[in-house]
């Protein structure tokens, strides 16, 4: 099941603070709260920006993607319990096709293809280093994956300017976003989570509609290609998810399945937190926030 709710990065950190001697113990610092999408968001738009000021400062031209209203890049995750957004949007199908067609004609790779052969090579070189780029690799959780990133030109100018260290970054960034699978099978097998899904799965057969999850309902909207289907089903599986509370309780058991693996994780997860919440206050200097 993916997609369970929330980023890997949504954990409580629980702080001890620990003096010696007969001194007063110091109040325990307040862990670094999760960013909000907003955010997260602001960070990607910052991002594009700086890529785009140092592309040009290379002689080259570089479009930034549109950026969706703040309601559009939301993230539905695994059940979503917002009755309007989902009366609205549906399962957000139209949002994502449109992303799509953008992708499809993206101006940069236009660009790029109209450049001459020296030219096309500058200009990767420029963008992420082309072939002299360095390769960053990490370990994933749990040791039996590598995952590598190509990190060079101005993608590292940008990410070193909002992170500080892209390669702390790229570290913390792969191992939190990856902690899934040791997490989510313990949420699934979770006696509150189960009993709130089973009662949402009523809830929406009462509705007409007998699915078992969530995941379920939502490819069943796909195969439809018809949007009035896909908002009725999407507005039952919020009410529902309302209704059950499953929304609730899946967000608190991930989160008390993600705490679990604070012992193994913990600095990774606090570096996450640290860098993100860096980058996000360098972010608002650079670019607005989405609306």
């Amino acid at each position: 099941m993916k997609h369970l709710l929330v980023r890997a990065g949504a954990v409580v950190a629980v702080v001890a603070a620990v003096t010696a001697g007969c001194s007063r113990p110091e109040p325990a610092a307040p862990p670094e709260r999760e960013l909000t999408q907003a955010e997260q968001l602001r960070i990607s738009d910052a991002d594009e920006v700086l890529i785009k000021r140092c592309m040009n400062r290379a002689g080259f031209s570089y479009w930034t993607s549109p950026r969706l209203s703040l309601e559009e890049s939301r993230e539905p995750g695994y059940v979503s319990d917002d009755v309007e957004w989902a009366r609205k949007h549906g399962y957000g199908s139209r949002i994502a096709a449109a992303a799509d067609r953008y992708r499809r004609t993206n101006p940069n790779g236009a660009y790029r293809q109209g450049l001459s052969a020296e030219r096309r090579t500058a200009y990767d070189e420029a963008l992420d280093g082309g072939r002299r780029a360095r390769i960053l690799s990490t370990k994933l959780p749990g040791g039996t994956a590598t995952v590598r990133k190509r990190l060079g030109g101005c993608s590292e100018e940008a990410e070193r300017k909002l992170y500080g260290d892209p390669d702390a970054w790229f570290r913390a960034d792969k191992a939190v976003t990856n902690l899934q699978p040791l997490y989510v099978p313990r949420v699934l097998r979770d006696e509150r989570f189960t009993t709130a899904l089973a009662g949402w799965a009523a809830c929406m057969r009462r509705a007409g509609l007998a699915y078992p999850d969530p995941t379920a309902a939502r490819d069943a909207a796909a195969r439809t290609r018809d949007f009035a289907s896909e908002t009725r089903t999407a507005v039952a599986e919020a009410r529902c998810a309302r209704e059950t509370s499953l929304a609730a309780v899946a967000r608190e058991r991930q989160t008390h399945y993600l705490n679990a693996l604070r012992e193994q994780y913990g600095e990774e997860l606090d570096a996450h937190r640290r860098l993100q919440r860096g980058a996000y206050e360098r972010a608002a200097g650079i670019t607005g926030a989405r609306v």
